[in-house]
């Protein structure tokens, strides 16, 4: 695995963004782990998760794109950061796009923030984290009706490798569904062998107890 992913997964646990426990996802599926990019805080926080989404984005899309847009709300952010961190890190400009929940109607009017999408422009998708695909219905409807855009990839923080709505995983079915190539920056089969057994800062944060749970929640909603 690479060092930049064994960071980013202790990165999630020193922001409390990526928990073990008992919670329920958004498609209500009960889950012994979970990701909240909502705790990324501070400015520090922000910049770095920038900078690992950047090289996920570079690594697998490269930059030959023109518009990164990030879903209300949780997107806002993740797109303002991700696309000053391409600049410093790689020099290339990217913009940036939002979605309003709700349509403006006065000042700057419409549903998108941040830069208009035009006709002819590639546009990448940032999320936090997709579990059954159901957030991408609602993003790329919006995208298509600006114009003639081409959709060419999604990037989440991290693949829960679990079923979307059939048997294979979210991603997956989104790169087959929509035509999108896919990425995260690290997948959860990472994080379980990083630090399954293992002290972090002088705990182990997957003992056997979790892992039985891990093990089990992924029987149930595993992809194939």
């Amino acid at each position: 695995m690479e060092q930049y992913k064994k960071e980013f997964i202790e990165f999630m646990i020193d922001c409390n963004v990526l928990k073990f426990g008992d919670f329920v996802t958004k498609s209500g599926r009960k889950t012994p782990f979970f990701v909240n990019t909502g705790f990324y805080r501070t400015g520090a926080q922000l910049r770095k998760l920038g900078q690992y989404y950047a090289k996920a984005i570079e690594s697998k899309f490269g930059l030959d794109f023109d518009v990164l847009f990030g879903p209300a709300y949780k997107g806002i952010p993740l797109t303002v950061a991700a696309t000053m961190a391409i600049s410093e890190e790689y020099g290339k400009d990217i913009r940036y796009c939002s979605n309003r929940k709700e349509v403006k109607d006065h000042g700057d009017k419409g549903i998108l923030l941040g830069s208009p999408i035009e006709d002819g422009d590639k546009v990448v998708i940032i999320e936090d984290v997709t579990t059954a695909g159901t957030s991408i219905q609602e993003t790329l409807p919006i995208i298509k009706a600006q114009g003639e855009v081409q959709p060419v990839g999604l990037v989440v923080s991290v693949d829960r490798m679990e079923r979307g709505q059939g048997t294979k995983s979210a991603l997956k079915e989104i790169e087959e569904t929509y035509g999108l190539r896919t990425t995260a920056i690290v997948t959860m089969a990472e994080v379980v062998e990083h630090l399954y057994n293992k002290e972090y800062k002088g705990k182990v944060i997957i003992d056997d107890t979790l892992k039985g749970a891990i093990d089990a929640y992924y029987q149930q909603y595993g992809a194939e």
